[in-house]
């Protein structure tokens, strides 16, 4: 399916539906380029994200409108990609190739609460490539030139064939030479005073082909993925600078996996906090309404959102510390390791995992203690602070203390 979103500049569409809670694809182009070189990476997704993409001025379906190309700034970019976001229900992730990369991170930064995610795609650092005159020349004369540009693109991505190269060149003829030599002085010189941190603080994925003539691994590794402490790399082999055109598969399955590590780790943070915050509601945040609970301190499972999220805030407040020592996690599951202390020093062990659903919510938690006399004590130390709200049938009852002590 599609439809248009907003109907004045920028020009915009929006395909797919989204599984419930997934993220909206935000795809931002390169130099050259339009909306159409997403086209294969929206047909290998097969619907499942919701995907929007726009023109940036000057390009595609924007290319006949009057613009001012000295006018042109990747802050004026920026703020398109922020308006287009505002637009937008829910979570986003942004997608941006090449020049396109610039101009995500920067909308990613003013919209950061929005954005759960960032994909670098073939990227031009923030602050520029910082080329001599001498050689961004043949970049601006590409204007109107379609054997020119053709070299251009051959030489950056060989892999791209006859037909991937005269649809690119539909495109690239489209922009104006004023703004077509405008563009390269944007990704050259870049973003004015870019920190040497980015502003964006969120999950961020990088990814380059190894056949790559211009983002190369070393400009990879020792200018752009410094900036995101913690960001993920992902090379694809034998690809160019248009991998969304040429290995559409391969780029979907690299975003898909890092769309999955993003529902991960919201789960497991969302975890975290509950206990650092020793709070029913912050659990509940994380729960889906059906949520059940099983635990080595449980008689028999507890089920629903309001339930388990008093049972893991009254437990939170026995324990006198807590440290979570492991993590691992997929697309449906994070395990937790932890350690406690509790009831005057002593010592628990566990593991915890946490079941997820399509929308990242936890659906079950099953949480493992030891050893038996300290859980057992646990178990009652829940009971008498749940007194009234949860049965007592759901807890141990006995000796727990004498138990704790063999």
């Amino acid at each position: 399916m599609t439809r248009d979103i907003m109907h004045t500049d920028p020009a915009t569409t929006r395909e797919g539906e989204a599984l419930p809670g997934a993220p909206t694809l935000v795809l931002v182009h390169g130099f050259l380029d339009d909306t159409t070189v997403w086209d294969g990476f929206i047909q290998a997704l097969h619907g499942a994200l919701t995907t929007v993409r726009l023109d940036l001025p000057g390009s595609g379906a924007r290319a006949s409108a009057s613009v001012d190309a000295q006018k042109l700034s990747l802050a004026l970019f920026a703020d398109e990609v922020a308006s287009v976001i505002d637009e937008i229900e829910g979570p986003v992730v942004l997608v941006g190739q090449s020049m396109g990369s610039q101009v995500a991170e920067l909308a990613a930064a003013a919209r950061a609460e929005r954005v759960a995610g960032l994909v670098l795609l073939t990227p031009v650092p923030l602050g520029g490539t910082h080329l001599p005159d001498e050689a961004v020349a043949p970049f601006r004369a590409l204007g109107g030139n379609v054997e020119a540009q053709r070299a251009v693109r051959s030489q950056l991505s060989p892999e791209l064939d006859d037909a991937a190269l005269d649809k690119l060149g539909r495109s690239g003829l489209l922009v104006p030479p004023p703004v077509v030599a405008r563009y390269v002085d944007i990704w050259n010189t870049g973003a004015d005073e870019a920190p040497e941190k980015s502003p964006y603080p969120g999950p961020v994925l990088i990814v380059r082909g190894d056949s790559d003539g211009f983002v190369t691994e070393e400009l990879v590794t020792e200018v752009i993925a410094p900036r995101f402490p913690g960001a993920s790399l992902a090379t694809i082999p034998d690809g160019g600078h248009w991998l969304h055109v040429v290995h559409p598969d391969a780029l979907v399955r690299e975003v898909l996996v890092f769309l999955q590590n993003l529902n991960a780790d919201a789960a497991a943070s969302g975890w975290r906090s509950g206990f650092a915050e020793q709070s029913a509601s912050t659990f509940g945040e994380g729960f889906a309404e059906d949520v059940v609970l099983e635990a080595s301190v449980l008689v028999k499972p507890i089920a629903g959102r309001t339930s388990v999220a008093s049972v893991m805030a009254a437990a939170s407040t026995i324990y006198e510390s807590l440290e979570f020592t492991a993590e691992a996690s997929d697309a449906t599951t994070t395990y937790l390791q932890w350690k406690a202390t509790a009831f005057g020093g002593v010592q628990l062990f566990g593991v915890t995992v946490l079941e997820k659903n399509a929308d990242g919510k936890v659906v079950r938690a099953a949480i493992h203690h030891r050893p038996l006399g300290a859980a057992l004590q646990f178990s009652a130390a829940i009971r008498d602070r749940l007194a009234g709200v949860v049965p007592p049938e759901h807890f141990y009852a006995g000796d727990t203390q004498a138990a704790a002590g063999a």
